[in-house]
């Protein structure tokens, strides 16, 4: 019998041995580290939040410190230096550990390495809530975690004062050699109360489940969105959008202001490490938009909105 698992959602088949044999034969995923004296770092602390403000902090990759509704909020937390099957991460964590205040929640996109870090988690305290797909709790709850909440798309979880809502994207999980698609992936909308609303995208390829996260959650202001670890383009389309593709998302999310992420940490595909921030810069230009608009973050760097 055949163990239950997520492959109905897929959205494009996964690469298969085909898939995998060309990639070996044309060299592999990894790119060069030639520019990485190019990525941006601020690692000034974080600043205090004035009341009834909203701050979102890239620490590095997809993780972010997000203090809003008095309450803060970790995403897909990594401070180790190295993940499984990738060199040594390219710029340090943006904030220090022992600079982050308590935290409220913490939510988890997808199960793989560089999202769901076990160095990292397990410096929490085991009374942390902890959010995350359908089937990623036990995960949590064997390692002595009490406070865990999965959730499928479109579901939603109260803590800490604020809604948390779970939504679909182009993606997938795998952990082990026999998990594969046994937990769900997917996004996060945080709301306050006030209305504030802010979304991440944990990892995702473009397709039209934005669109309907749009209508279904409209306002959202501040949307955290990947932009790296998109090349080769015929192997990565489908898993990862390149910047083109984020600010197609993001406008059929109908958010106004992009944060970045997803680059500039680990080198995980062929794209130069810098490629993304020049491109995403450019593709935003090109696209006529507010310049203002674009929180093309440094690493380590807080923006606050009141």
């Amino acid at each position: 019998m055949r163990r239950f698992d997520f492959r109905d959602r897929l959205t494009a088949p996964l690469p298969g041995p085909r898939d995998m044999l060309r990639i070996a034969l044309e060299g592999g995923f990894r790119g060069s580290t030639e520019n990485r004296d190019r990525i941006p770092v601020l690692r000034t602390g974080l600043p205090p939040v004035p009341p009834g403000a909203t701050a979102w902090t890239w620490v590095g990759h997809a993780t972010y410190v997000v203090r809003i509704g008095g309450a803060c909020v970790l995403i897909d937390p990594v401070w180790s230096d190295k993940i499984l099957g990738t060199p040594p991460r390219l710029t340090p964590p943006g904030v220090a550990w022992s600079e982050l205040p308590d935290v409220d929640a913490v939510l988890i996109s997808h199960d793989h390495y560089d999202h769901l870090d076990w160095p990292t988690i397990r410096r929490l305290p085991r009374s942390t809530p902890i959010l995350a797909g359908k089937g990623l709790g036990k995960w949590f709850t064997r390692r002595g975690f009490h406070t865990v909440t999965e959730l499928d798309w479109w579901e939603s979880a109260e803590v800490a004062g604020l809604r948390f809502d779970f939504t679909p994207t182009h993606h997938w999980s795998k952990r082990g050699p026999f998990d594969t698609c046994a937990t769900l992936w997917g996004g996060w909308v945080i709301t306050a109360p006030d209305g504030t609303r802010t979304y991440h995208a944990g990892d995702s390829g473009y397709g039209e489940r934005f669109a309907e996260v749009g209508r279904r959650y409209p306002g959202i202001d501040v949307a955290m969105m990947p932009i790296g670890a998109y090349e080769p383009r015929w192997f990565m389309r489908n898993l990862h959008m390149n910047p083109e593709e984020a600010i197609r998302a993001l406008d059929d999310l109908g958010a106004r202001r992009m944060a970045t992420m997803h680059w500039g940490t680990f080198v995980l595909t062929r794209e130069p490490v810098d490629e993304p921030l020049r491109v995403i810069r450019k593709d935003w230009a090109a696209a006529g938009k507010d310049p203002d608009d674009l929180w093309a973050l440094a690493v380590g760097e807080t923006r606050i909105d009141s």
